[in-house]
């Protein structure tokens, strides 16, 4: 199989797992912290990279938009926490370093981010740093299951073989 259909299944999957828990998620301020989202984010952004780790993001953040789980400050906080995630993994093929672009990404830029969303399209009072402490609270949640969920991964050699079936790399850091 290509290994481009084999990396949208997996996608595909990945969309799926993070939408069935889009119920598990928590108010704090005027936004809903959701850590699956982050824990799909750092997972894929590992396993697949930025481009579908993004992908996963946007369809999530649809989705649950759509069901009502989830709300517009969804699509910055998920999608640029899920690109530089992928992007640190990608060029330094350090764990470490995923996780901290997935909670920069999120918290910071993408809290930052929020700021002309919630202002300008869903008519909110804001300020420019009111997201990032909500953000920063769910996506250390999620990047911390996604952390003990990836040594688990690796110690089993499963990483190893979720790598060998997508023809990704063979390269493997930890």
């Amino acid at each position: 199989m290509n290994e481009k259909i084999k990396k949208l299944v997996v996608a595909a999957m990945l969309t799926a797992i993070g939408f069935a828990l889009s119920g598990f998620s928590f108010p704090i301020g005027a936004s809903k912290c959701f850590p699956i989202q982050h824990l799909i984010n750092v997972v894929s952004g590992v396993i697949l990279g930025p481009a579908y780790s993004v992908l996963v993001a946007f369809c999530i953040s649809v989705l649950r938009n759509l069901a009502g789980t989830g709300s517009l400050l969804a699509f910055p906080g998920s999608m640029v926490g899920a690109f530089l995630c992928g992007m640190m993994y990608k060029y330094t093929k350090k764990l470490a370093f995923a996780y901290i672009g997935e909670v920069f990404g999120t918290a910071v830029l993408g809290g930052m981010l929020c700021y002309p969303v919630a202002t300008m399209l869903m008519g909110k009072e804001a300020a420019l740093f009111a997201y990032v402490i909500p953000f920063g609270v769910s996506t250390l949640g999620g990047t911390c299951i996604a952390a003990i969920l990836l040594a688990a991964l690796y110690r089993s050699g499963a990483m190893k073989y979720v790598r060998d079936v997508l023809g990704s790399e063979r390269k493997q850091a930890k």
